[in-house]
Formats: structure tokens, sequence, C-alpha cells
């Protein structure tokens, strides 16, 4: 079954909600930043499906934003996706790392949700 852009931009926007659930003492920031750059990661797929470019299987932001900048022109703001990165793998398990506070984790919902604005528009106007 071909691959559907529109099924990619919906579990985008279905994960920059998870990371606006709202925090309890069993939810940490880690998890929640995840699925901020989860949004990002699916909605940066997406640009590439509908470009009939198969999504490689990655996680890394910076490499799938350089594949969506040979299709189309990336706006400034979006080199704060890079801020994004580490939430991918680094702090998706329990290990050795500074927690996520709340400043933190605000900025990255912020990111993300700027990020699938442009990522949303872009898709729109092909």
């Amino acid at each position: 079954m071909p691959l559907d852009y529109n099924d990619w931009i919906k579990r985008a926007i279905n994960s920059l909600y998870l990371a606006k659930v709202d925090k309890t003492e069993n939810i940490v920031f880690e998890d929640l930043c995840f699925h901020a750059q989860q949004a990002v990661e699916k909605g940066l797929k997406a640009i590439l499906i509908k470009n009939n470019v198969e999504p490689p299987r990655t996680h890394n932001l910076i490499f799938l934003l350089n594949q969506v900048s040979k299709i189309q022109d990336i706006p400034e703001k979006a080199a704060s996706i890079i801020n994004l990165e580490e939430y991918s793998v680094l702090t998706r398990y329990p290990g050795d790392y500074q927690p996520i506070g709340e400043d933190e984790y605000k900025a990255s919902v912020r990111t993300a949700e700027e990020a699938l604005g442009w990522i949303v528009e872009s898709l729109e106007n092909e």
C-alpha cells in the first residue's frame, strides 16, 4: 500500500496533541518533549511523501530538514527545529542526562507548533 502524506500529517498533529497533555506527577517532561519531536519528524516525512520521496528510517531532524530543503525552501525559523533533536533518543529512556524543566518543555512545544504550522501550510500550497 503506498504511503499517504495525509496519514503522516494526521499522526504529526496527533503527536503534537500528546506533547500538550497536561503534566501530572506520573508524566515526565522528557516524554512530552519526545512527542513534540515526533510531531516534527512525521511532518517532515509527510512533505517527503507528498513529493514522492520515500521517507528514510531515521529520527534525525537535521537530516530530514536537509532532505526537505532539496524539495522546497525552508523558512529561517525552521532552524529552531534542531533544538528538538535530542528528544528523539537521548531523553526517550531513563538515563544520565539533566532532567527537562517546564521552560524547556514549553519551548519544545512552541517549536513543534511553529514547525507544524509551516509544514501544513507548505503541504496545502503544493
